[in-house]
């Protein structure tokens, strides 16, 4: 008898535990489930009555996160599938369709009968197979006061012609999640990992396979150690698709009585199927990429860059800081990129226009004359982006701080250069705009083009769900195409404390600023600013620089900043907001 190793104890003793975990959030979350059961089936009542397909041509969908975003795989295409939407309050998930004409910038909203209840963090896959078809799997109801959940197990498939809905019922199927991922290698869809919230809560890294031939349902047990359990990992086939990659991810674990302690993940492990279909194994390895890999994070967006080397692309997120009685997030807006075939990761730079590039060129033959430089490839790109930032008028009168990045030249162009070279550098260089840090947006590739769209990021203890597009040829890299801007009537926000301390006030506009103006949100404050009380901040000086201005007045705007942020934001981040601030009243005036 050959005895186990350690490593397979080890194994084995996980599952367990697994196993238990999953019949005890079972039992505790069965009644919870129940209730809103009764809810989803109200839902699937009223989408019932649809008896045929509606297409309406229409502005861009609400402002949501968690939503899928797929390329349509015959057509110019990308097609929008449920999501999640806060206002501080309440919790709307959807189960709207729409389709993005991406050589038009066009969306049309599809009503299609009998279409899978509303929910978000779910999974969609595009197969190509029978003029086309999305294929869905599992994700999570929310109540509307967000205070439970129901996990789905099922599975759809829209038909893309003629368009039908389509619930597939087979046997075997993962048991009910959401935050997993799922892929398409050859004729299977990969499910991995995931995770199921109640009152507690199940992180998973169990291995599913549907096949497309069979429309049936298997676990697959891998040999090898693979990643714990998690979920909100990036998942990409490799290029032979003979398997796939693991990177990354979110869980959570009970440290103390009633205190959870999240952990984001950061390895990474390929996933590889060995032998013929008829004998094939499947094996875990982990794996050590070498690169400039990104920082830790969660909630990031990934994807596959299809006709780009193949490479997995990695877009956004958020590091949270956390401590015992605080949690601050940083939110990005970077793109990295794993090369398969070279085990590498890249950082992606945008390289500017040709003009840009022109640009940079002619700055540095300025230079040369003062000190040599090494030709290396940091040299040769653009110095630290600056910051845009724009103040967005919200529906309820709060003003939201949006700040975008814009890269910088390393030089100006030289004096003696033509007056028409200088103004069409000027204006590809205010087009150099990025998207500003988010996290949950939702990505996709079509034609060589990245798309983004939506997501969220906080401010204080406000949550701020976007409603933008963006492109970017990901052949070219050298700038991002705003598509649609963010939409000012999406930024609602329903805050409790704000009802409770203001209930006297409720019919005095005056005393509802006066109680947003006492919150931890720089937004309120400065919409104060810009009223009658405009007049107490420092003026700008007849021909002061906005170098000088922001020195002279830097404590006052860094009060400022904390006085709208509290006492509990980190120095560093009120610094930031302060000069941000000092920015925007000296544009102004």
């Amino acid at each position: 008898m050959v005895k186990k190793s350690k490593k397979e104890k080890k194994v084995k003793g996980a599952e367990k535990t697994a196993a238990k975990m999953e019949k005890k959030v079972s039992k505790r979350s069965k009644r919870e489930e129940e209730d809103l059961e009764a809810l989803i089936a109200e839902f699937q009542q009223l989408d019932s009555k649809k008896t045929q397909v509606m297409e309406t041509t229409c502005p861009p969908p609400s402002a949501r996160l968690n939503a899928s975003f797929s390329a349509h795989p015959e057509r110019d295409e990308l097609i929008l599938f449920g999501g999640e939407f806060f206002n501080g309050k309440k919790t709307y998930l959807y189960n709207d369709l729409f389709f993005y004409n991406t050589k038009k910038n066009t969306w049309v909203k599809v009503d299609v009968p009998n279409p899978p209840p509303p929910r978000c963090a779910h999974q969609a896959v595009v197969v190509a197979q029978g003029g086309g078809q999305l294929w869905l799997f599992g994700g999570e109801f929310a109540s509307p006061d967000g205070e439970q959940f129901y996990h789905y197990k099922d599975l759809w498939v829209l038909h893309l012609n003629p368009l039908k809905w389509e619930q597939i019922k087979a046997p075997g199927a993962p048991s009910g999640r959401s935050g997993h991922r799922m892929v398409l290698c050859k004729r299977q869809l990969l499910l991995f990992g995931g995770f199921h919230e109640s009152r507690d809560y199940i992180y998973y890294n169990d291995v599913h396979c549907f096949s497309l031939d069979l429309f049936s349902w298997s676990r697959l047990t891998p040999s090898g150690s693979g990643p714990c359990p998690r979920s909100a990992c990036l998942m990409s086939p490799t290029p032979d698709h003979s398997g796939v990659i693991i990177y990354g991810g979110y869980s959570k674990s009970r440290a103390k009585k009633d205190v959870d302690k999240g952990t984001i993940h950061a390895d990474m492990f390929l996933l590889k199927r060995e032998g013929k279909d008829d004998q094939e194994k499947w094996a875990w390895s982990r794996v050590s990429p070498a690169g400039v890999k990104p920082p830790p994070r969660s909630g990031f967006s990934g994807g596959v860059c299809v006709g780009v080397a193949g490479r997995a692309l990695m877009f956004g997120g958020v590091c949270d800081d956390e401590d015992e009685e605080t949690l601050e997030g940083e939110f990005y807006s970077d793109i990295y990129l794993y090369d398969v075939t070279k085990n590498r990761w890249y950082p992606a730079q945008l390289k500017g226009t040709k003009s840009e590039r022109k640009k940079r060129r002619r700055g540095k033959k300025g230079e040369e004359g003062d000190h040599t430089e090494d030709n290396t490839e940091e040299n040769m790109s653009p110095q630290a982006p600056t910051e845009i930032v724009k103040e967005i008028v919200a529906e309820d009168g709060t003003v939201m701080t949006i700040r975008e990045v814009v890269p910088v030249a390393r030089a100006e162009p030289e004096s003696d250069e033509e007056e028409e070279d200088g103004e069409e550098e000027g204006a590809e260089a205010a087009a150099l705009v990025e998207p500003c840090g988010r996290s949950n947006a939702m990505v996709s590739v079509k034609g060589g083009r990245l798309f983004l769209y939506g997501g969220m990021f906080e401010v204080g203890d406000r949550q701020v769900t976007l409603s933008d597009l963006y492109s970017l040829d990901l052949h070219k890299m050298d700038k991002w195409d705003v598509l649609q801007e963010i939409d000012p009537k999406a930024q609602e926000w329903l805050d409790d404390w704000s009802d409770e301390e203001g209930d006297d006030d409720d019919d005095d506009d005056d005393g509802d600023e006066e109680a947003r103006g006492g919150e931890s949100e720089e937004e309120s404050e400065e919409d104060e600013t810009e009223g009658e009380e405009e007049g107490d901040h420092p003026c700008v000086q007849a021909g002061e620089s906005l170098e000088e201005y922001q020195c002279r007045t830097e404590s006052y705007w860094v009060k400022q900043a904390r006085a709208n942020m509290g006492p509990e934001a980190k120095d560093k981040k009120v610094q930031k907001v302060g000069v941000a601030m000092a920015k925007v009243f000296y544009e102004e005036h």
